[in-house]
């Protein structure tokens, strides 16, 4: 069990997100081919449908608890599991796919316009939850003399933020927080039923005259990403987050 993810928030989950630059193929013998190969893969996945908005969706049951699921989009192959038993488990849907979708989907190297890999954590709070992140996130900061200051409820707080894990600015990390919170629920006390979500993906771009290698870019990323979550994400956002939660 990869306890450091799987027990510090309510809900945790591994999603990942391969974006191309030429569309990718929609006919219904290609989807059916492709879903089927994944549900035979991955029995559990046997909900397929297709929304409003043109993605084509093969999931499991959200009821169970945990679950996968798979997404296509025009230029978009992303998929996840929700509350995987472990980071072995998510990590091997995600590499199935990227194998099988250059058979399947007729994804190459050259077509690849990004490449993401994010760990994300649900914490359940009914209350303000801008208010709690800011409580548990700023600190000692200069930004707590706001705070100090008496200026009232703290109304929308969702940090985020961007860097770059190489020089040149191809590899990025992104940190941000949604609380879904509004000013009619803090203003009413009326607090939707809604996790503070703390999201964390690593990205890989092309760089110019390179082919991307998917797997060994997405492994790559992986690791990152799991590396960069145990050593700062987890102890210096969700676990605060969690203990304010808990204080409140």
């Amino acid at each position: 069990m990869d306890a450091e993810f799987n027990t510090v928030a309510d809900d945790f989950f591994v999603n990942m997100s391969l974006q191309t630059t030429l569309a990718l193929p929609d006919g219904r013998e290609t989807i059916l081919q492709f879903c089927q190969a994944v549900q035979k893969q991955f029995p559990d996945m046997t909900s397929l449908f297709h929304r409003d908005t043109g993605e084509f969706v093969l999931e499991g049951d959200r009821e169970a608890g945990s679950y996968q699921w798979m997404e296509l989009q025009s230029h978009r192959l992303s998929a996840g599991q929700f509350n995987p038993p472990t980071l072995d488990d998510a990590m091997a849907l995600h590499r199935w796919l990227l194998d099988r979708s250059v058979y399947f989907l007729g994804v190459a190297g050259i077509d690849v316009e990004c490449i993401d890999v994010m760990l994300g954590f649900n914490l359940d709070y009914m209350g303000n939850r801008d208010g709690i992140v800011a409580d548990a996130l700023i600190g000692s900061s200069p930004l707590a003399a706001l705070s100090a200051e008496g200026l009232g409820k703290c109304v929308e707080f969702e940090p985020g933020i961007v860097f770059s894990l190489d020089d040149d600015c191809y590899t990025q990390a992104r940190l941000s927080v949604d609380t879904r919170c509004s000013n009619y629920q803090v203003r009413t006390g009326n607090y939707a039923d809604e996790p503070i979500s703390v999201y964390f993906t690593v990205r890989r771009c092309p760089a110019p005259g390179k082919v991307m290698d998917v797997r060994a870019t997405f492994e790559e990323l992986s690791a990152t990403c799991i590396e960069i979550g145990r050593r700062v994400i987890v102890p210096q956002i969700v676990r605060p987050l969690a203990a304010a939660i808990a204080a409140g």
